[in-house]
């Protein structure tokens, strides 16, 4: 005679608990993952390359501009949130998505911190400087070259006057939000010396800070007290406005 009692059958808690396990170990290779308090401050990791019209082949680790843009807009009117800690590890990618995200972050109401993590190529950099306040791993590097374009490119005049406006728009970008002159910001992309086959300079840690690009060379613990220091003085301005 069938059983159908309740007893015999897996719980939908006992079900959701290995999934949970299951998805962990696939993703993270382990089964126990630390989870974050109820914390004041968002985490947003821009790692690899930076997708934007095109999609990369699957091999590729990307991070999608479609994909952060939504969030950087919840950050924006979550009240819970008060701060954004920005960490890049990133090669670089599409040009206009770079400038897109790096708008958003500089255009928040919010205090932000970036922190560059191994490297922050390209356009990285505007993302990287785009924050109130920048950091620098010791060991981490960041390229500065001029904008490449991949792909058919037609020689004509337009052409290479539509680069240059483009390359100008990075070029402002960097140098408003940052302490770097555009002549310094110039000597380095252009640089003949530094990267092989190449042009471009390639600076790291303390060269970055030592630039003007940068602020300071510091990991988590400096990203994360300087980002709880803006956000009080954020408060205190805004009790200052309402008073």
């Amino acid at each position: 005679m069938k059983n159908d009692s309740p007893q015999n059958e897996p719980s939908k808690d006992t079900s959701k608990e290995k999934s949970s396990l299951v998805d962990k170990i696939q993703e993270l290779g382990q089964s126990n993952v630390p989870q974050p308090g109820d914390s004041n401050i968002h985490v947003l990791p821009i790692i690899g390359q930076v997708e934007g019209h095109v999609q990369l082949p699957a091999q590729n680790k990307t991070t999608k501009y479609e994909h952060l843009i939504p969030q950087l807009i919840a950050i924006e009117q979550n009240p819970k949130i008060e701060g954004l800690v920005v960490l890049l590890n990133t090669v670089g990618g599409d040009v206009e998505a770079g400038l897109a995200i790096s708008e958003m972050i500089t255009s928040l109401s919010k205090p932000s911190v970036s922190i560059v993590l191994g490297g922050g190529h390209s356009i990285g950099v505007p993302i990287a400087v785009a924050s109130n306040y920048s950091f620098i791993a010791q060991t981490a590097t960041m390229t500065i070259h001029p904008i490449r374009l991949t792909g058919l490119v037609i020689g004509v005049p337009q052409t290479f006057e539509y680069m240059d406006k483009m390359q100008d728009r990075v070029i402002n970008f960097v140098t408003r939000h940052s302490n770097i002159d555009e002549d310094k910001f110039k000597e380095l992309m252009f640089d003949k010396g530094n990267l092989s086959r190449d042009i471009g300079t390639n600076v790291i840690g303390q060269q970055a800070v030592d630039c003007g690009l940068i602020d300071a060379v510091g990991g988590v613990k400096e990203a994360m007290s300087k980002l709880n220091e803006l956000i009080e003085e954020n408060k205190g301005n805004e009790q200052q406005v309402i008073q």
